[in-house]
């Protein structure tokens, strides 16, 4: 099948989700066609079964604010025809949503009718689709795809709960590909990060403020008090500054690494033991799963979708959110006794490998299958 796929090109868990998905297919055979401003950061090769296009947003002085959806719509247009794609499959209702939506009412004035498959990842319910402004086109972008995926049962009940669906919504969980995992790297030496008696605590994020970076400041200050340890922190964003003047203010500078963005996600988490997720809100926890599936154990906070990854008491624990206390006295549970941090760490993975893509690549297939089928149907 030809698959035209839409995403952030980002760091963010959407892109990431998007961008593996696509790759997998391709192995799979199927020819797979990203459509965004820019090669999504996973997308390290391209192939015969996979291609890139970037939409261009050209500077017009009328605009204060330049039009990425008609830029995009005119786009998957233009795509779609010259390479005779089958299916649409576009990642957060708002803009993709409603760009494909645009560029399936033009296609079909040439007689081409395509199915489109809109995934839901979170942050276009939670926090866009709620502003007032934006609530009736996330409603009618869901409303007019022709399927409608969430990668959660949580985020799928706070869409039905926030928005008047008429749609029904399949749950399709994020995934990790364990076959590409490896356990060892001939360099992975903890040395390099730690002394032989300290844990190695990790976080990695887009540092926003949903991902209460603060309560990860304050968790590891009371592990450090308990257990030798350090903390590693990956990614950037807005609260980054204010986390490092906090680790300057704590005494911590010198137990804390920044590292900013990084590609080698894995090569990072072989070195921990220990995965900080107290974010306000997540639709999955993305992050939490790439933790656990190289063996790091978790300790997050219990809202959203990360219940159904982080399972309580057996891949770590939850709390609920702002619970600094609790965290910490959790994670000095796990990190104190050698067994017992063993033990979360092969749980860990256990649980991450029900997650793999494996298991989640014939879910969406099936669906591919059933839109195209139906493609004629459901026509608006």
């Amino acid at each position: 099948m030809k698959i035209a796929i839409v995403c952030y090109p980002t760091f963010g868990g959407s892109g990431v989700v998007a961008t593996e998905l696509g790759i997998a297919l391709a192995e799979r055979g199927h020819e797979v066609h990203f459509v965004t401003y820019r090669q999504p950061v996973r997308l390290e090769l391209l192939g015969n079964n996979i291609h890139f296009h970037e939409v261009h947003v050209p500077e017009y002085p009328l605009f204060h604010y330049q039009p990425y959806e008609l830029a995009l719509s005119s786009k998957l247009v233009d795509t779609i025809k010259m390479y005779d794609i089958e299916l649409l499959h576009v990642h957060y209702a708002i803009p993709h949503a409603y760009a494909g939506y645009m560029a399936k009412k033009m296609l079909q004035e040439s007689g081409i009718f395509i199915p489109m498959i809109t995934t839901l990842h979170g942050t276009d319910i939670t926090l866009v689709g709620k502003h007032p402004f934006y609530k009736p086109a996330v409603t009618f972008s869901i409303n007019k795809s022709d399927v409608v995926t969430s990668v959660s049962e949580a985020l799928k009940k706070d869409t039905m709960e926030l928005f008047d669906i008429e749609k029904e919504i399949e749950v399709v969980p994020n995934f990790i590909e364990i076959s590409k995992y490896r356990p060892e790297y001939t360099d992975c030496q903890r040395s390099m990060m730690a002394r032989e008696n300290e844990r190695i605590v990790t976080h990695i994020s887009n540092f926003r403020k949903v991902k209460r970076i603060p309560d990860v400041i304050k968790i590891f200050h009371r592990i450090q008090k308990a257990v030798p340890a350090k903390l590693i922190m990956v990614g950037e964003g807005p609260e980054k500054e204010r986390a490092e003047k906090m680790c300057e203010d704590l005494g911590l500078k010198d137990k804390v690494l920044f590292l900013g963005n990084s590609n080698e996600i894995d090569r990072i988490l072989c070195f921990s033991d220990l995965f900080l997720l107290p974010s306000e809100s997540e639709s999955f926890g993305l992050a939490a799963l790439e933790a656990m599936i190289n063996k790091v154990a978790i300790i997050s906070s219990n809202t959203g979708g990360i219940p159904e990854v982080n399972i309580d008491g057996v891949s770590g624990y939850l709390a609920d959110v702002g619970d600094v206390e609790t965290m910490a006295a959790k994670a000095i549970e796990i990190l104190k006794d050698d067994a017992v941090l063993k033990k979360f760490k092969d749980n860990a993975f256990k649980v991450a490998s029900k997650f793999d893509i494996v298991n989640i690549l014939p879910l969406y297939e099936e669906i591919y299958e059933k839109a195209y089928k139906s493609r004629f149907k459901n026509t608006f």
